[in-house]
C-alpha cells in the first residue's frame, strides 16, 4: 500500500454549531473546497465515499454536487467512519479500480451526551441503566484507572486541555477559538471524576473533504502531494475493553488501536519513532494520554516526561492535535477522522499558518476511535 495513493485537494469548514446553514450544505462546500484545492472538477471523480451519522446520506450529496452517475459509497463506523471511508478510497485507487476518487465526512449533533440505542451496539437494555451508555463515564473510569495503573499525575489532563484550547485558539476552523489556562480548566466543573468540563469534547456540526489520486500522477495536480503510505482500520479483540464493552475479561488484552497502530506501520514500513506529528482522538484529555501509548509513540506510563517537556506542544519534538484535537473542535462523527487528515496534510505542506509546527515534519500519524471498539490509523508522508 505504500505511496500508491497521493491527497492532492482538501476542504474543511469551520466547526461547531450551526444557525444558519446545514451539515449536509457544508459537505458540498467541503466537496468543492478539496476539488478547487487539486485543480479537478466533479465530473472527473470516478469514485465517491463518504459517512455521517446524523446529518444524512453521503451519496445524496450528487443533487448538489452533480449527476454524473459516479459510484458513491455511504460508510458508518461511529468515530472511526473517516478513516474507514479513506481505507475504501485508497483501496480503489490502489486497485486500479479508479483514479480520482473524493471522500467526505461530515455530521450535525445537537447539545448533550450522544443519544446511542443500546440494542443497535449489541447490548441489553440493562446497559443503558447503569449509566455506562454516557459514554463519559466509561471514558472517565478507564483514565482513572490507567493513571493508577502507571503511575500518572491527574495533572496531565489539565495539560493535555491546556495545549488543545491553545492550538484551537489558532486555528480558524476550530469551534473553541478562546485558550483556556490551566486554572480555567481546573475550577470548571467536575463533570465524571476525574474529568471536567473542559476535559471532554461536545458533539457538534462540521464537515471535511479529500480529493485523491494515483500516486503516479500526483505531480500533474500539484507539486506538493502528500502520500497515504498507509490506512488500516481494526475492531476489538478478546480481553480488550473498550467504550460500551459489558464486562471486563480476567485475561487483558490489546486495544484495536494497538492493532490498527501495529499494521499502519507495518504497510507505510516504518516505525513509530519516525512520526513527526500525530493527531490522536481525544474524545477527552485522558485518551490523548492513553492513545499516545497504544499508537507507540511512548511506553506506557512515559507520557509525563513527554508532556511536561513540552514535545507534544507545537514548537516540541512530537507535536499532537496541532488543531486542536476534539476538545476544541468538537465531534461531528463523520467528519473528525478527515478533520486529522487535513490538519496533517496542512502540516506536511507547510501551509498550516500560525499554528505550524517547529521543526519541517515529514511523516504523520492520524488515529480514531469509535464506538463499541473500532480503531483506524493512517500514516501519511511527502
Amino acid at each position: 500500500m505504500s505511496n500508491e495513493v497521493a491527497i492532492i485537494g482538501i476542504g474543511c469548514r469551520p466547526f461547531g454549531r450551526f444557525s444558519d446553514t446545514t451539515a449536509r450544505a457544508e459537505a458540498a462546500h467541503a466537496v468543492r473546497q478539496a476539488l478547487c484545492d487539486a485543480g479537478v472538477g466533479w465530473p472527473q471523480i470516478d469514485y465517491a465515499v463518504g459517512g455521517s451519522l446524523s446529518g444524512g446520506s453521503a451519496d445524496t450529496l450528487v443533487t448538489e454536487l452533480g449527476l454524473t452517475g459516479v459510484p458513491f459509497i455511504n460508510v458508518l463506523n461511529g468515530c472511526a467512519t473517516g478513516s474507514s471511508s479513506l481505507l475504501s478510497a485508497v483501496h480503489a485507487i490502489a486497485s486500479g479500480a479508479a483514479e480520482l476518487a473524493v471522500v467526505v465526512g461530515f455530521d450535525a449533533h445537537p447539545r448533550g451526551a450522544f443519544s446511542i440505542s443500546t440494542a443497535h451496539m449489541g447490548l441489553g437494555d440493562w446497559y443503558g441503566s447503569t449509566g455506562l451508555a454516557v459514554t463519559a463515564q466509561f471514558f472517565a473510569l478507564k483514565i482513572q484507572r490507567y493513571l493508577y495503573e502507571h503511575e500518572l499525575p491527574a495533572s496531565l489532563l489539565t495539560t493535555v486541555a491546556a495545549k488543545a484550547f491553545h492550538n484551537g485558539s489558532l486555528n480558524p476552523n476550530a469551534w473553541r477559538r478562546k485558550a483556556l489556562s490551566p486554572g480555567d480548566i481546573d475550577t470548571s466543573p467536575m463533570l465524571v471524576d476525574p474529568l471536567r468540563q473542559y476535559m471532554l469534547c461536545s458533539p457538534g456540526d462540521g464537515a471535511t473533504a479529500l480529493v485523491l489520486c494515483n500516486a503516479k500522477a500526483a505531480k500533474e495536480y500539484r507539486s506538493d502531494p502528500v502520500f497515504v503510505s498507509g490506512v488500516a482500520v481494526r475492531t476489538r479483540t478478546p480481553g480488550s475493553f473498550e467504550v460500551l464493552s459489558p464486562s471486563l475479561s480476567i485475561r487483558r488484552g490489546d486495544s484495536p488501536t494497538v492493532d490498527a497502530a501495529r499494521a499502519v506501520f507495518e504497510y507505510a514500513g516504518i516505525g513509530p519513532g519516525e512520526i513527526g506529528i500525530a493527531q490522536l482522538q481525544d474524545t477527552d484529555a485522558g485518551a490523548e494520554i492513553i492513545h499516545m501509548a497504544e499508537t507507540g509513540l511512548c511506553e506506557h506510563g512515559a507520557q509525563a516526561a513527554l508532556i511536561d517537556s513540552g514535545a507534544t506542544g507545537l514548537g516540541g519534538a512530537l507535536p499532537i492535535n496541532t488543531d486542536g484535537g476534539c476538545l476544541a473542535n468538537g465531534e461531528p462523527i463523520g467528519a473528525s477522522g478527515l478533520r486529522q487528515i487535513h490538519e496533517n496534510v496542512l502540516q506536511l505542506r507547510g501551509a498550516a499558518g500560525a499554528r505550524q509546527v517547529a521543526h519541517s515534519p515529514r511523516v504523520a500519524l492520524s488515529h480514531v476511535y469509535g464506538a463499541p471498539g473500532s480503531s483506524g490509523c493512517t500514516v501519511l508522508t511527502r
